[in-house]
């Protein structure tokens, strides 16, 4: 009887034990949390993972300090939630920083248990997913502080590559803080809540006399649209959490894996006659390709990702009969689909990313060259777009392009060429190639005939329309096989997954080496 009421006692303590844990930095803290908006860390985590699924790990372990009178504040846990879970079903490794414990500071036993479930999501080849929330280093724990920092950073790069590794920034990120992120695959911020930057208002008006607010510097939209840190902004938690849901459905759980296969209902076959009419006749207006793209994609479903940042290009997310793919595609709709330096590294980006997940990359190709200009120029254009070019080299996923309507100059060779191991690369009717534009090269090739002519406009329609036929279409590129076929629009879905049917145990490689030197 004795030892039935022992182990009872125990059981009783031990259920105490774990609502103290659960309460973090207690009820006040998280009435705060709650005020501002915010949910708490557990919080997050039950609105992240399916339901009931979330293990806890390490839920009574506490910080070591007694610095500054911290032995006075020990809370079960300290400022971290670790553990695993399922999203979709699928297993799936968490961290959330706890700002009701002493502000979501890193301390030594903070930075070891975002390190442990580090390891165990890279050991058993399952996403880990950050939700940070974070006041930075723990100031009382000095170098030992710092040094959690440096063991998560080198975990973020040595799994790079790896298991997909996604933050969420959902409260303060600050100087060295946001370096984690940073090194992740995706970045999700919500808007007013989220912010992050190296120094902060205060710090910048001390030093430069600019005075600016919290969320002009480093708040969601502004790294959503000008920075190009965040990959997606949302306008509240739960939203949030449930495109990183979103987005995880797309990815496999890791670099050996292959991506969730849903049932295909769409038909691969289906044919779209909308497509014919989807490019105007005139090269110089504009359309929307993301119509273009959700008439080839599964029930028209797609996920941009970057879509506030280089408008000009989009990367995104797509399945084609049922299998996911990796779309880059121009926006003709800005900027006219020209590549600039921010255009280039948003796409390089994408595609090392799908190469590094054995994920497919389809290409949409639209575009009228580089972005011209001092401004790029001297910002570095030549190296930024060797970036993309690099990247799409080095891939050896299989790579389906289709040429829509331009390609011209250095812009040609970059979007997934023949000439840059291109698997399959088709183009419709109205494709351009060629070393620039038809008017340009006329006026350049022609410039002497069009001054001596006696109806100059006459003559220099006329040698337009002989380059056209000679340069600027898409069956010279066929005749030398840079263009493996020429199709009707309408038929574009058919023949892209007969493509990637046809490529699904595709061998490449490449040559005996560390790593390649990209033009970073």
């Amino acid at each position: 009887m004795a030892t039935k009421r022992a182990a009872s006692e125990k059981l009783e303590e031990l259920r105490k034990l774990r609502e103290r844990a659960a309460l973090g930095g207690g009820q006040e803290r998280i009435d705060q949390q709650h005020a501002k908006g915010k949910l708490t860390a557990r919080e997050r985590v039950a609105a992240l993972l399916d339901e009931g699924s979330f293990q806890e790990i390490d839920p009574f372990v506490t910080h070591r300090s007694t610095e500054m009178g911290l032995s006075e504040k020990q809370f079960l846990g300290d400022a971290v939630v670790i553990g695993y879970g399922k999203v979709n079903g699928r297993l799936t490794f968490v961290f959330a920083q706890d700002f009701t414990v002493l502000g979501g500071s890193v301390s030594e036993v903070v930075g070891e248990k975002i390190a442990k479930i580090m390891d165990l999501a890279a050991k058993n080849g399952a996403p880990i997913v950050g939700l940070n929330d974070s006041g930075g280093a723990r100031i009382q724990e000095g170098v030992t502080s710092l040094a959690g920092y440096g063991e998560i950073f080198l975990r973020n790069t040595l799994f790079s590559g790896v298991i997909p590794q996604i933050s969420v920034i959902m409260g303060p990120a600050a100087g060295g803080a946001v370096y984690s992120p940073a090194l992740t695959d995706f970045i999700f911020m919500v808007n007013g809540i989220g912010q992050m930057y190296i120094t902060g208002p205060d710090v910048i008006k001390a030093a430069t006399g600019e005075e600016i607010s919290h969320e002009d510097l480093g708040g969601a939209l502004t790294h959503y649209s000008k920075s190009g840190v965040a990959h997606f902004a949302y306008e509240n938690e739960w939203d949030c959490l449930h495109q990183v849901r979103e987005l995880l459905s797309y990815l496999p759980q890791n670099n050996a894996d292959d991506a969730l296969i849903l049932n295909a209902t769409d038909p691969s076959d289906r044919i779209s006659s909308t497509l014919r009419d989807i490019v105007p006749e005139d090269s110089s207006q504009s359309y929307d390709m993301n119509e273009l793209i959700a008439e080839i994609v599964d029930h028209g479903a797609f996920l941009q990702v970057h879509e506030g940042f280089a408008p000009n290009i989009i990367v995104a997310f797509a399945r084609m009969e049922g299998k996911t793919v990796g779309i880059v595609a121009q926006q003709p709709n800005h900027l006219a689909g020209v590549l600039d330096i921010d255009a280039s590294v948003k796409a390089a980006r994408f595609v090392r990313f799908c190469d590094a997940f054995s994920i497919p990359i389809v290409t949409l190709i639209d575009v009228p060259g580089f972005l011209p200009g001092s401004d790029q120029e001297h910002r570095g254009i030549i190296r930024h777009g060797a970036k993309l070019l690099y990247a799409y080299a080095e891939a050896t996923v299989p790579k389906v392009s289709v040429l829509i309507r331009k390609a011209y100059g250095g812009a040609y060779i970059v979007m997934s060429s023949k000439h840059l191991r291109g698997d399959i690369n088709f183009a419709w009717p109205s494709a351009e190639i060629a070393v620039m534009g038809p008017d340009a090269a006329v006026n350049v090739i022609y410039r002497d005939e069009i001054k001596k002519a006696e109806d100059p406009q006459e003559t220099r329609a006329a040698l337009r329309k002989e380059y056209d036929e000679r340069f600027a279409n898409p069956y010279i590129a066929a005749s030398l096989g840079y263009i493996d076929d020429i199709i009707d629009p309408s038929e574009t879905r058919s023949r892209i997954i007969g493509a990637l049917s046809m490529l699904k145990n595709k061998r490449e490689s490449l040559p005996p080496k560390k790593h390649g030197s990209i033009p970073l």
